[in-house]
């Protein structure tokens, strides 16, 4: 399978990807303004619920290690590829195959899972906002579960194996990108924008000490369910709301984060074969 998409192509979308970057630092004001109830709301919550929140970081260190209960397989992901086969086109039976796949296809696989995820989280939603703090407790590693499952789908879909523990840090660094300020986010663009070189891999696992960023965020959007669950349909409307708009926006900035690495990635492929076809004439 060969790649027919041309560097013009390639820079145009890598363009697009910087706007949306440009983009996400725009939330930090309202961001702030949400999150300033919850100090007092934090003092409110019970033991047993600051307790599952802080396990989530014990999560993230063993997702990174091992990949723990959290790590996937990829056959559900090519099988996904291979439907969208033409007849003359060959299987997709490898991780390896997926590098060589246009972006446009990576693409559609990727939103494909996105939006069966957000569906899979608003009925998740749903269901724990109804049942108080209790079922609040059950919400939270499952909300955990359904962002690194999605974010190691997503890097499947470009291409990139979340076997290896070097990508399981890309995912975290994605899903801390998602919950952080303005200052976090022009700090994690910065350490990813030169994540396939080695120097920045060996610092990567230091500079994961912001990772509690992703724990306050996840404290606020269930903090937001506790506010309306003494009102059991606004619970359930508002569980859902937090959970879909939660799981959209980690899938959102794993596609445009992986599909960044893609894209740069081709272009200097592209690079490398004009300098090669030059030296030779």
């Amino acid at each position: 399978m060969t790649n027919v998409e041309s560097a013009d192509f390639l820079k145009g979308e890598l363009k697009k990807i910087e706007k949306w970057e440009k983009n996400q630092k725009g939330l930090w004001f309202w961001e702030k303004i949400g999150r300033l109830p919850f100090v007092l709301l934090d003092k409110l919550t019970p033991k047993f619920i600051q307790e599952k929140i802080g396990l989530m970081i014990d999560e993230l260190g063993s997702f990174i290690q091992t990949g723990g209960k959290y790590l996937i397989s990829e056959k559900s992901i090519l099988k996904k590829f291979a439907t969208k086969n033409s007849s003359s086109e060959p299987d997709i039976i490898s991780i390896n195959q997926v590098e060589q796949v246009p972006v446009s296809k990576m693409d559609e696989v990727a939103n494909e899972i996105r939006n069966s995820r957000t569906n899979m989280a608003t009925i998740q939603g749903a269901t724990t906002g109804v049942g108080g703090l209790f079922t609040l407790a059950i919400d939270i590693p499952i909300l955990l579960g359904l962002s690194l499952k999605v974010l190691q789908e997503i890097s499947l879909c470009y291409g990139y194996n979340p076997q290896e523990k070097s990508e399981r840090i890309f995912i975290v660094k994605c899903l801390q990108f998602t919950s952080s300020d303005i200052v976090g986010k022009k700090a994690i663009l910065e350490e990813l924008s030169a994540y396939n070189q080695d120097k920045q891999n060996n610092r990567m696992i230091s500079q994961l000490q912001g990772w509690r960023e992703v724990v306050t965020t996840y404290r606020d959007n269930f903090g937001w369910k506790k506010l309306f669950q003494m009102i059991p349909i606004a619970g359930m409307i508002f569980g859902a709301f937090i959970n879909r708009s939660s799981i959209g926006d980690v899938a959102e900035s794993g596609m445009m984060l992986y599909r960044k690495r893609r894209i740069i990635e081709r272009i200097h492929q592209l690079e490398n074969v004009q300098v090669a076809q030059t030296s030779e004439i």
